[in-house]
């Protein structure tokens, strides 16, 4: 594993994005209405304010309000802090479920990458794409993924293949054309 993923401007985030994959995930589970710097922070915050290591039990059992209240801030740490804390805590409900709290699980147990991709759709948050995005984290990132991987890893640029901070804002750019040109594409239907 790495050192650190550089997605945030915070040195400390960006190691407990390499260090925790509960971080990692929760990352990844914010990062849509927000800055991908924003959702990758907020795990950090998140163990900040909650004063200990992230570990999914326990948030998985914090009362639900309570949880709301530390998204809100604040500031906030996500754009719609009170849905986010719920689609939070029901992740990490699952990953208390089914891996033993244990989010590493997810992909270091999968024989291959099709598997690997089913478990990560069945995660509360987690559509197609954003599944493809993380198994695309875990194969090029984390050097972790399962023989397979790069068949149902995201084809296309994603924060995935981000190595470097400042190759943040190329990537929003290049996002920004995509859905330009999906849109140009719907309309000539």
């Amino acid at each position: 594993m790495p050192e650190m993923l550089p997605w945030t401007s915070s040195e400390d985030a960006n190691r407990l994005l390499a260090t925790s994959p509960l971080a990692l995930m929760i990352g990844m589970l914010l990062d849509q209405q927000v800055r991908m710097e924003v959702a990758f922070h907020s795990p950090h915050v998140l163990a900040e304010r909650l004063g200990q290591p992230l570990d999914a039990a326990h948030i998985a059992a914090i009362d639900g309000d309570e949880l709301e209240g530390v998204f809100r801030g604040p500031p906030a740490l996500h754009r719609f802090p009170n849905a986010m804390a719920r689609r939070t805590q029901a992740l990490c409900q699952a990953l208390s479920d089914h891996y033993d709290g244990d989010a590493a699980a997810i992909w270091r147990t999968a024989a291959d990458g099709p598997e690997l991709l089913r478990r990560l759709k069945k995660l509360p948050g987690f559509g197609v794409a954003k599944a493809r995005i993380f198994a695309g984290i875990v194969g090029k990132r984390l050097n972790e993924g399962p023989p397979g991987w790069e068949e149902v890893a995201a084809d296309w640029s994603s924060i995935a293949d981000i190595a470097e901070f400042d190759q943040i804002d190329a990537l929003r750019q290049a996002k920004a054309r995509m859905k330009a040109e999906q849109k140009a594409a719907k309309g000539r239907r």
